[in-house]
């Protein structure tokens, strides 16, 4: 860099020689060329390097996570506040920060304690609301496959029904709120708050109505059985990234493989509930899923259940492997009958949420 500014001044130099210019305006139109070097090669940098974040980004970086913090969204082309968008997902994530990771031991004798079992909820469709914030370490060292798989699903079930349930108890509203001509100041504040939360910037509330809607169990449990390996990942062992979700600026972790310095990381959560929460915040709110929240409406339109096999198809750009992604989703949900969970309720651990059942 000092080679490069000496080499520049000498060039000035040179230029004022030639056209007889006097030392005192040699000198203050040097100082003026450095002072503008200066200030203009920060600026140049931020650009080249945010022309470099927005090639890199995809649609798994979770809500974009830019630099600036904005993310453009392509339903309605205004420039959306992710601190808007995640404030209840930082919220969420900052509430518990001196977590137990319970042994696998441990955990299979709660379940059996509180008889919450997958056979069960297959049968009866009731999940028991045990909450975990942590995956246990032993989980990949489950060696039989069908017990390890239906461990994980065990874990993150009662998690992905949680958030559900909010969609739902939201959705409840958000009609009842429509449904009044009148609406008092307090429905008129949280309106405003779920247009930020959903990045629905124009008070457009057909807009709002279509993304806020819940993500079918199968399709949950399936990507997140992809994206951390059953449980087993580094990823999902030690920042409770249980999607894969990708950020530049925002906490996480450094694949083995990739550069030190540059590219993305995976984002990383301290509560397993705050990672169900921020990839139903993707797919709800990210432009590359505007198809998905298009035919899910489509579905409740027809009044028809919500169908994994159907909204998996357009989950193409979650992945670099496009169509073989959603191939791959679609045969872990056949193969361990995740659409079995579809219609789970979980067992209210309070009387607002005893409505939902």
């Amino acid at each position: 860099m000092g080679k490069q500014i000496y080499r520049s001044n000498v060039k000035i130099l040179k230029f004022f020689d030639k056209r007889e210019i006097g030392s005192i305006p040699r000198i203050f139109l040097s100082s003026l060329a450095v002072l503008f070097f200066f200030y203009s090669m920060p600026k140049i940098i931020n650009y080249a390097n945010q022309e470099a974040n927005e090639f890199q980004n995809n649609s798994k970086a979770i809500l974009a996570y830019t630099l600036n913090n904005k993310n453009k969204n392509l339903d309605n082309e205004e420039v959306l506040n992710e601190n808007d968008l995640l404030r209840d997902i930082f919220s969420l994530n900052d509430l518990e920060t001196d977590t137990v990771r319970l042994n696998a031991s441990t955990i299979k004798q709660l379940f059996e304690d509180t008889k919450y079992s997958l056979k069960d909820v297959r049968e009866k469709k009731l999940v028991k609301p045990v909450a975990l914030t942590l995956l246990p370490a032993e989980i990949k060292m489950i060696e039989n496959t069908k017990q390890r798989k239906e461990f994980f699903i065990q874990i993150i079930l009662p998690l992905i029904l949680q958030e559900n349930n909010n969609i739902r108890l939201d959705r409840k509203r958000l009609f009842s709120i429509i449904n009044i001509s009148n609406n008092t100041n307090l429905e008129k504040k949280w309106l405003k708050k779920k247009y930020k939360q959903y990045g629905v910037s124009s008070s457009d509330l057909s807009t709002l109505k279509v993304r806020m809607d819940e993500i079918p169990v199968s399709l949950a449990i399936a990507q997140a059985a992809k994206e951390t390996g059953w449980g087993t990942s580094r990823f999902a062992q030690e920042g409770n990234a249980l999607f894969g979700q990708w950020t530049w600026s925002g906490e996480g972790l450094k694949p083995k493989d990739a550069d030190k310095d540059e590219g993305h990381k995976v984002m990383k959560f301290n509560v397993l509930q705050a990672s169900v929460r921020a990839y139903q915040r993707n797919l709800n709110t990210h432009s590359s899923y505007k198809n998905l929240r298009r035919v899910r409406a489509e579905l409740r339109d027809a009044g028809k259940k919500l169908d994994s096999l159907i909204l998996v198809k357009f989950l193409n750009e979650y992945a670099e492997t496009g169509e073989k992604y959603v191939e791959v989703l679609t045969q872990i949900i056949k193969q361990n009958n995740l659409k079995d969970f579809d219609d789970a309720k979980l067992l209210p651990s309070s009387i607002e949420l005893e409505s939902l059942i």
